[in-house]
């Protein structure tokens, strides 16, 4: 199996699944997400350029009329990763955010048999904020269920760091005195 195909595959379960249902949103596989916007000349119409890499399977969240917001960014590889791979989705993920702060960033792994995440992820993947390995190109149902209630926790937590970062001078906003981002292992 390819990797695009895998990919589609874990979307079309994602999409049925009825708490991502009630979170309001989706999965989209592909999305082309902005990670910089140059400025190339100043005065009359000016120049810019908005620049953007290709994502794997982003959670969508959609607004009223047109609008939507990446929640989730999930990249993915299947059967093994290797170093230059980890550092360049941590980069991604670093890039993304200077558009996106609220972003959640993670990689999933397929066909992995039971092999444990590698150490290099840990290493290397600095900015993930989540990282799962599937055994099999087809996720068993507690894998699945695990990787639901992951997502659903970085759908929260997105929204949370959205509140966050633009509210922070309003009135009525939320008053924090601890953020702590726990690392849980299983």
């Amino acid at each position: 199996m390819r990797e695009t195909e895998w990919v589609k595959q874990i979307a079309r379960q994602l999409a049925a699944d009825a708490g991502l249902k009630k979170d309001k949103v989706e999965p989209e596989v592909g999305l082309k997400l902005p990670y910089g916007y140059e400025i190339r000349s100043y005065g009359g119409s000016g120049g810019s350029e908005t620049i953007k890499y290709e994502t794997d399977l982003v959670l969508v969240e959609r607004g009223p009329g047109e609008t939507w917001q990446p929640r989730v960014v999930i990249e993915a590889k299947i059967n093994s990763i290797n170093t230059h791979d980890a550092i360049t989705y941590s980069q991604k993920a670093a890039s993304h955010r200077a558009i996106h702060p609220y972003l959640r960033y993670g990689l999933m792994l397929g066909n992995r048999g039971r092999y444990p995440l590698p150490g290099r992820l840990y290493r290397h993947g600095q900015n993930f904020d989540f990282m799962i390995s599937f055994a099999a190109f087809n996720p068993t149902t507690e894998e699945m269920m695990r990787f639901v209630k992951l997502l659903r926790a970085e759908v929260k937590a997105s929204r949370a760091m959205e509140r966050i970062v633009y509210e922070s001078r309003k009135k009525g906003r939320d008053h924090f005195t601890v953020l702590h981002r726990a690392l849980l292992l299983e």
